[in-house]
């Protein structure tokens, strides 16, 4: 890889100068006074920011090659109050680490309660940051082999105030899904673009199984 993809500066160039938190609830928030080096040269004057805390977080696009099907769910989501769409958003079976847990287990754990189903085998598609300029979200996305027959009903955990509908997409309406704008959050559209990207692949290797 070039050098230019590799940043020339690391934690050592940055300076917290204090830490405390503002809030914890559903969300935790804490406050950070810091300063950073400059490209330039020199060390930047000391700045606030607040930082969302949360732990690492598990997607996975739950796909059945031979019926050619993707099992997505569809909740109400409060960030989309705001605006003129639905909050009810189509997006992937997902979750939230736990201590001691690894990221795989959660989705496993999630797509059986979300869901209803639970994928035979899974490969990795990718890690990323979900929002890393106001919060620390560690994201893990896979892809699960499943039975889309299988699939359907309303699911989720009554103690989190869950109410979880089960939607069944052929993989063309998938893809059509995005392009129009229908599927509109992060990482369902990362998840199924990989899927396009990766589709006869990911068919060969499960054939092989």
């Amino acid at each position: 890889m070039p050098s230019s993809l590799h940043p020339e500066f690391s934690h050592k160039h940055v300076s917290i100068l204090s830490r405390k938190p503002l809030h914890a609830g559903y969300l935790c928030v804490d406050e950070l006074i810091l300063r950073h080096r400059l490209f330039a040269g020199g060390d930047s004057e000391p700045f606030r920011r607040e930082l969302i805390v949360r732990p690492p977080g598990v997607g996975i696009l739950l796909y059945d090659p031979l019926r050619r099907e993707a099992v997505l769910v569809r909740q109400f989501r409060v960030g989309m109050i705001d605006e003129s769409r639905s909050p009810w958003m189509l997006e992937l079976v997902a979750g939230m680490v736990d201590k001691d847990e690894e990221p795989l287990q959660v989705a496993e754990r999630e797509s059986r309660e979300e869901s209803g189903i639970q994928p035979v085998s899974a490969v990795r598609i990718c890690d990323y940051y979900n929002s890393p300029g106001v919060g620390n979200e560690h994201i893990s996305l896979f892809c699960g082999r499943v039975d889309a027959g299988a699939a359907g009903g309303v699911h989720g955990l009554q103690e989190e105030h869950e109410d979880i509908e089960t939607v069944v997409v052929s993989y063309d309406d998938l893809v059509n899904a995005v392009e129009a704008g229908i599927i509109n959050n992060a990482m369902t559209i990362i998840a199924v673009q990989w899927l396009q990207i990766h589709h006869d692949e990911l068919l060969r290797l499960w054939d092989a199984e």
